[in-house]
């Protein structure tokens, strides 16, 4: 979304007065519309999967392009330090803060694509362990039927 589309769209929202925002087209606490139930959340597996495996990518194609001009930044800017530029320092201090964002989003998409492989185990857990129990209740549903 473009700068000037997002303003238009906070501008639109402040001249409705109540109206809220919503994501992904669920209703804002307190907003109307729809059944608006927790049972409505549902996420699939392979959804999971995919978006784990797409942060894994971006992380390891921030290490890899990331750094493409590494070197060249900060030999450039020792070069230029050398020759009493005050812009080798500031070209060096750009490339310390540069590698830094880097690390932090790597990071971040290193945490995500962990988190969403928990995330599909732990579901994975909780799916056989309800099959198991419900699987115990209809077998003791059907002992029960054939006792009386």
């Amino acid at each position: 979304m473009a700068f000037e589309e997002w303003e238009q769209a906070k501008a639109n929202v402040a001249a409705d007065g109540d109206a809220r925002m919503q994501l992904a087209g669920r209703p804002a606490p307190g907003g109307s519309g729809g059944s608006g139930g927790a049972s409505d959340l549902v996420v699939h597996d392979d959804e999971l999967g995919k978006l784990g495996n797409m942060a894994y990518d971006l992380r390891h194609q921030l290490g890899v392009d990331g750094k493409h001009a590494r070197f060249a930044s900060y030999e450039a800017a020792g070069s230029l330090a050398d020759d009493g530029f005050d812009m080798g320092t500031a070209l060096s201090e750009a490339c310390d803060s540069w590698d830094t964002k880097l690390k932090t989003l790597g990071d971040a998409c290193g945490q995500i694509s962990n988190h969403l492989d928990y995330s599909r185990g732990a579901h994975a857990k909780d799916e056989d362990r309800i099959t198991a129990k419900m699987s115990s209740i209809a077998k003791l549903d059907e002992y029960l039927k054939y006792d009386k």
